[in-house]
């Protein structure tokens, strides 16, 4: 009869274990790695060729997004007749601004985290026990018969076979399932990003229309 402990004793846990750990750690690599490319995708300009073949590094350029909206200059002031000197109407004054924003500053950025992993493996392991035998009684038999006037005879002749086997032996039954739980969270933002969103937070202008952030490069 097998021993239940040395049934689990022969599963290889340190791979059915180590496996999903080991994905999970893929997965975390793989988030950061996509958080990168959205980092660069969206919030910054992609280098020319010619600078990226002519430098190991290239200088890469926020994306700025703008914004135009109405704002007033100087409020409607209604006019007075009866006033000493009269006070005329002065219309309210509107000039259109632009509103420079680089736009990491205003999306969302992915950084998710991992922060629970939970495997669940669970083995079931029956074990039966059998017996079973078979009999098999087989009689055949046959009469041979004659008769005269004065004499007769009969034969009679029999046979028996006896057959009995017995089987025996042990059946085993594994049934092995596993599941694995993971929740994922945003994660906190990295204080390099931070720092960074905070002096793009400091580039944000509004100027009139036509005077907003101009960008320069030196020769």
């Amino acid at each position: 009869m097998p021993n239940p402990g040395q049934e689990l004793a022969s599963i290889d846990f340190e791979s059915m274990l180590g496996g999903p750990l080991v994905a999970v750690i893929n997965a975390q690599a793989q988030s950061a790695i996509a958080t990168v490319n959205f980092i660069k995708e969206v919030g910054f300009k992609k280098p020319s060729s010619e600078e990226s073949a002519g430098s190991d590094t290239s200088t890469m350029e926020p994306i700025y997004v703008t914004f135009k909206y109405p704002k007033e200059i100087s409020p409607y002031v209604p006019g007075d007749a009866n006033a000493t000197p009269p006070v005329p109407e002065q219309k309210a004054v509107w000039q259109v601004q632009e509103l420079t924003v680089p736009i990491l500053t205003i999306l969302p950025i992915p950084f998710i985290r991992i922060d629970d992993t939970t495997i669940d493996f669970n083995a079931k392991i029956n074990s039966v026990e059998y017996r079973k035998t078979d009999t098999n009684l087989k009689v055949d038999a046959s009469l041979d018969a004659s008769a005269g006037w004065l004499w007769g005879s009969a034969k009679l002749k029999v046979s028996t076979s006896f057959q009995r086997s017995t089987q025996q032996g042990t059946t085993v039954n594994r049934t092995y399932s596993m599941a694995v739980h993971i929740r994922a969270v945003q994660d906190e933002m990295p204080a390099g990003m931070e720092r960074m969103l905070g002096i793009l937070e400091g580039v944000i202008t509004s100027a009139p229309e036509g005077k907003g952030l101009t960008s320069s490069s030196s020769p």
